[in-house]
C-alpha cells in the first residue's frame, strides 16, 4: 500500500522508525542518480563518523529513553525478635550510556576519472537538529568545509521536530525544506519551503559547470523508500503522527486519512 501523503508522510519521523527511513532515502537517492549520472559520474555513500558523549544533548535522538524499572519481587521480611524490619535499597535495571562512535550516512557524487568530489547531498538526521548537540556540530562543519570550496551542497530535510539547518538570514517557517548551493553561487542558494500537504518538486542536482543539473524526484524517491521498506506495515494511522500535528494540518491529514479508508 502506497503512503496516503502526496509529499512526506509525517508518520515517517517517528524517532523508532526513521533511522529506517534515512537508510532508504539515502540509497533511493543513489539509485535514482546513478540510474541518469553514468558514465562520467557516479554517486556512492559515504559516512560521516562523530563522537557522542554522556553529555551530548543528542544522545536522547540516538539512544531510545529507555526507563526500565525492573525491580525484582520483595520477599516478605523475616519476622525479627529485635526490632522492625530495615528497609534495603534494590537495584533497578538502566540503560548504561558510553561514549559511542556515531555514523551518519550521505551521497557524494564523483567525478570517475579523477576520483574527485562533486556534490555533497545531506538528509538531515534528528541529531543535525538539536542545539549544542554532537551531531549538529560535525554537520554543520562539514556544512562550512564544503561552502569553502568548489564542491557543490545539496540538504534535505525531512524532519518536522528540531531547529533547521538554516537561522539567517530568517526564512519563511515550513514542515520540510530543501536547499542546493552551487560551488559557485553560493550567494545565490535554491531553496524550496515545503508544506506537509504539498508534493515534492523535482530539483536539479548540480555537476560540473559544463555538464546539466540531473534532475532528482524525491517523490518518486520516497515513493519507492516506502515501498521497498514495507512501512505500511509499522505505521498505524490510526493514532495521531509522532511528532503530531496542529491546527489546520491535522484536521487536514485527518480527512486525508478518512478518504483513503485508513481512519474511521
Amino acid at each position: 500500500m502506497p503512503s496516503p501523503f502526496p509529499g512526506m508522510d509525517p508518520y515517517l519521523e517517528t524517532p523508532l522508525l526513521w533511522p529506517d527511513v534515512h537508510h532508504e532515502l539515502i540509497s533511493n537517492i543513489r539509485a535514482a542518480l546513478n540510474s541518469k549520472l553514468g558514465p562520467q559520474y557516479v554517486a556512492r555513500v559515504e559516512l560521516r563518523v562523530y563522537l557522542s558523549d554522556e553529555d551530548d544533548p543528542g544522545r536522547i535522538a540516538i539512544v531510545p529513553d529507555v526507563r526500565v524499572e525492573s525491580k525484582n519481587r520483595r520477599k516478605k521480611p523475616k519476622r525479627s525478635v529485635v526490632g522492625p524490619p530495615v528497609a534495603l535499597a534494590e537495584p533497578i535495571i538502566i540503560p548504561f550510556l558510553i561514549d559511542d562512535e556515531i555514523e551518519e550516512a550521505r551521497v557524494e557524487i564523483l567525478d570517475v576519472q579523477s576520483h574527485s568530489l562533486v556534490t555533497v547531498i545531506e538528509v538531515l538526521s534528528p541529531t543535525n537538529k538539536i542545539r549544542g548537540s554532537s551531531g549538529r556540530a560535525s554537520f554543520m562543519q562539514k556544512r562550512r568545509e564544503i561552502m569553502a570550496g568548489p564542491v557543490h551542497w545539496v540538504e534535505i530535510d525531512l524532519l518536522r521536530r528540531g531547529m533547521p539547518s538554516l537561522t539567517r538570514p530568517p526564512l519563511v517557517p515550513s514542515d520540510y525544506r530543501i536547499l542546493v548551493s552551487r560551488g559557485g553561487q553560493r550567494y545565490q542558494a535554491k531553496y524550496w519551503p515545503i508544506s506537509v500537504r504539498q508534493a515534492f518538486p523535482v530539483f536539479g542536482i548540480p555537476l560540473r559547470d559544463r555538464d546539466a543539473d540531473v534532475p532528482l524526484d524525491l517523490g518518486v524517491v520516497l515513493a519507492q523508500a516506502y515501498d521497498r521498506g514495507a512501512y505500511d506495515l509499522s505505521v498505524d494511522y490510526s493514532k495521531e503522527a509522532d511528532p503530531p500535528l496542529e491546527g489546520e494540518d491535522k484536521a487536514w491529514a485527518e480527512q486525508l486519512l478518512r478518504q483513503a479508508g485508513i481512519r474511521s
